[in-house]
């Protein structure tokens, strides 16, 4: 039985926080309907995103309602507040946070707990570049792979309807920035949508596009080993991708990519996948953190030193116990965040009722990555895959992971009718700004005056 009521808080609704709190809502159901527990999670936004379906939600394989999954409907026995925590006083027990309601005011709200499960996540990691703000288009939410999507199929159609050389191989020139998981599979994916698309283009052919991949080390996908990381930038090279190695990006101010090796390129698309870093909110803690900025945590997944508080995922650094050496952590990928959710959640209810708390404990599987239809690379439990194989277990692997039959069997269903039909096209970047159209209506202008391109 549980000593006492108990508020639990869980912060973010990424993995770890969506897990987290449907584990409690699983192990505390008789608790929770008697009242004696409160669970609250407290999101920017009312969904979690299934990241390792971003690339094929921008190709346009996944329709992007089903790469996230609606918070209410999986934890409706939690309650979840749509906002942003600003600041943890963890000695007072109190969460600062800015919900839809008081954003317009300028106000904030407490919320008081018992129990904090800290999950914000990451950020992208950005560097001080020239023009990097203005002109880069990152690669982190469902918003942005939806809307480079559309900024893809934009620029062909404005390469396709110019004359002038210069906005044309600005148009058709499309630099990535960042050689992990992100990047390469961002970049491969809209590759070949984009190759697909050209076909019904009268004056755009595959062969005048460029596809360009900018990576600071001497390698890719690190996560899949030296060989098929190897392999992956031969198979890039065959589909006329420039992998540039050892090359960083130093400046995209006025649309020109400039690179540490000298070379410029006028372009209108830089995409920057270059890591992540721990969320800001850590920062407006008085938890105790690494000197990377992370939550300073135990195998155990509650915060060191600190009682009533825990951590895991993308913000915390856990250690690895399953490595050799002393020091190690767990990587910050989902394999991890999933299982240490689970194990979070557990050593959550072993607190309240008194009982000894579990160690997590998970060596690494493997690692999968597409590369487009029908291409990618895999190394599962030291056995590696190459080609159709390795693209079948990313597929296979990744729908047996995506949160909830619903989503699973609708995923599967668009993969199917994919196979059966011709891709979609179709831009739709106007829903990026919905009111314009009524805007010049309503300006008084004629309904049908060029709105200029994005």
């Amino acid at each position: 039985m549980v000593k006492e009521r108990a508020r639990i808080l869980v912060v973010g609704g990424g993995y770890v926080g969506m897990y987290t709190a449907l584990r409690l809502q699983r192990k505390l159901k008789a608790e929770l309907r008697r009242g004696e527990i409160g669970v609250t999670v407290v999101t920017p936004d009312p969904y979690m995103t299934y990241q390792p379906f971003l690339p094929e939600a921008a190709a346009g394989s996944i329709s992007p309602r089903h790469v996230v999954v609606p918070l209410r409907r999986v934890l409706d026995q939690c309650h979840v507040v749509v906002g942003e925590a600003k600041a943890v006083d963890h000695a007072a027990r109190t969460v600062t946070v800015t919900t839809l309601a008081t954003a317009d005011a300028g106000r904030t709200e407490l919320f008081r707990y018992d129990e904090l499960v800290l999950a914000p996540g990451s950020v992208a990691r950005t560097l001080p570049i020239p023009g990097l703000a203005e002109h880069g288009i990152g690669f982190k939410t469902v918003e942005e792979a939806i809307a480079l999507r559309n900024h893809v199929i934009e620029q062909m159609d404005i390469a396709s309807s110019t004359r002038d050389p210069a906005i044309r191989d600005a148009a058709l020139t499309f630099v990535f920035v960042g050689g992990g998981y992100a990047g390469v599979e961002a970049l491969a994916e809209l590759e070949d949508m984009a190759r697909y698309a050209a076909r019904y283009y009268h004056n755009v052919r595959a062969e005048d596009m460029r596809w360009i991949l900018v990576e600071a080390s001497d390698r890719i996908l690190p996560e899949v080993g030296a060989d098929l990381g190897r392999y992956t930038v031969t198979q890039l090279r065959r589909r006329n991708i420039q992998v540039l190695l050892g090359t960083r990006l130093e400046s995209c101010a006025d649309r020109v990519a400039v690179l540490s090796d000298g070379q410029r390129f006028p372009t209108r698309t830089v995409v920057w996948t270059a890591g992540v870093r721990p969320h800001p909110l850590l920062a407006a803690t008085d938890l105790p953190l690494t000197h990377h900025g992370k939550l300073r945590c135990t195998a155990r997944l509650t915060v060191d030193g600190t009682e009533h508080a825990w951590g895991a995922g993308d913000a915390a650094a856990v250690p690895d116990v399953t490595a050799a050496g002393p020091g190690t952590l767990t990587a910050p990928n989902a394999q991890h965040a999933v299982r240490q959710a689970r194990v979070l959640g557990d050593n959550l209810v072993h607190t309240l009722r008194g009982e000894p708390l579990e160690t997590y404990a998970h060596a690494n599987a493997g690692s999968v990555a597409s590369l487009g239809l029908h291409q990618g690379v895999a190394q599962v439990y030291g056995r590696r895959l190459k080609g159709y194989p390795a693209w079948f277990m990313h597929r296979v692997y990744h729908l047996s992971r995506v949160p909830t039959v619903n989503r699973k069997a609708r995923v599967l269903a668009e993969w199917v009718l994919s196979g059966l039909f011709k891709r979609e096209i179709v831009s739709l970047g106007s829903l990026e700004h919905p009111r314009a159209e009524f805007e010049l209506a309503a300006r008084g202008k004629h309904p049908h005056d060029p709105k200029g391109s994005s």
